[in-house]
């Protein structure tokens, strides 16, 4: 299987340039490493309708990992969840649990703020991780786990 991904960097001041994209050139570098071919990777503005409009147009015939990154806390605009979950067919909050647990036994704890949500459109898998390099490439080696697998089961592999 052919393993694909687009990288979705969810950030005003990214979108403005007034920020550098660290964090998504890290995850798509990590993705590239692990051996997936990264196909799109897009900077956007923070806000609901922003994120469900990429995401949908993201996953819309596309069979891979979808990953997000910014957006995910307590700031006025990150709103990367709720832009997310409305175009989700179906959640897979264990991924995002795995992850708020890893981030959690380092040393400041913060995966408990994080308000990421995992899940499936068509044959996509869609993930939320942090805006922050660090967090953003720690939360994916959770994510890298599991996505092929998740990836076969959506294409229809490994029926039970």
């Amino acid at each position: 299987m052919t393993l694909e991904a687009k990288v979705l960097t969810v950030s005003d001041g990214v979108a403005a340039g007034t920020r550098d994209d660290a964090s998504g050139r890290a995850v798509a570098e990590h993705l590239r490493v692990a051996g997936y071919e990264v196909v799109a990777h897009r900077v956007i503005e923070d806000g609901t309708d922003t994120v469900a409009r990429a995401i949908a147009e993201f996953a819309e015939g596309f069979a891979g990992l979808i990953v997000t990154t910014g957006g995910t806390g307590f700031g006025p605009r990150d709103l990367t969840p709720e832009g997310t979950r409305a175009v989700l067919q179906r959640e897979a909050p264990g991924i995002v649990e795995a992850i708020r647990r890893a981030s959690d036994e380092g040393d400041r704890g913060f995966g408990m703020l994080s308000r990421a949500v995992a899940g499936t459109r068509g044959q996509a898998l869609i993930c939320n991780l942090p805006g922050s390099a660090g967090g953003a490439v720690e939360g994916l080696e959770i994510v890298l786990r599991v996505a092929p697998h998740a990836l076969d089961l959506l294409a229809g592999g490994h029926p039970h």
